[in-house]
């Protein structure tokens, strides 16, 4: 499974991003299921509505529901390893969706993820030290 990011699903649904192109060339060339979290779902939908409109927050969250991908569900232990995150990370600062991607990749075993942000995920580190593979760009 590859972990997505947000500004993947941004990409997906806006042709004017500069990552539109290679973000559906990497969708249509899949060969392995993608994997989100619920906050990132969250952020994502915020972030479609405001910028894109309903139609777009719509059609992802009918992704959702269909099944397009799988999303991992936190468990209430989850979330001191989050805080423990933020509080590491807190010069970036860290967000929660993005401290819930570092949980899911300490939970798959691997930090290969879809993101555009070249900046956080090349400075997080999933076990306190593993890079990210950012298999997008």
């Amino acid at each position: 499974m590859i972990i997505v990011d947000t500004g993947f699903w941004l990409a997906l649904g806006n042709r004017s991003d500069k990552y539109h192109d290679v973000a559906n060339l990497y969708l249509d060339n899949l060969s392995e299921r993608l994997i989100t979290t619920h906050p990132v779902i969250t952020e994502t939908c915020y972030l479609l509505l405001d910028r894109l409109g309903n139609y777009a927050q719509c059609n992802f969250v009918a992704n959702v529901a269909a099944g397009a991908f799988d999303v991992f569900d936190l468990d209430i232990y989850h979330y001191r390893r989050i805080e423990e995150l933020m509080q590491k990370y807190r010069d970036l600062p860290m967000d929660l969706a993005d401290a819930s991607l570092i949980v899911l990749a300490e939970h798959l075993g691997h930090g290969r993820i879809l993101s555009t942000d070249l900046r956080d995920f090349n400075i997080y580190r999933w076990n306190n030290q593993n890079p990210f593979e950012n298999l997008l760009l």
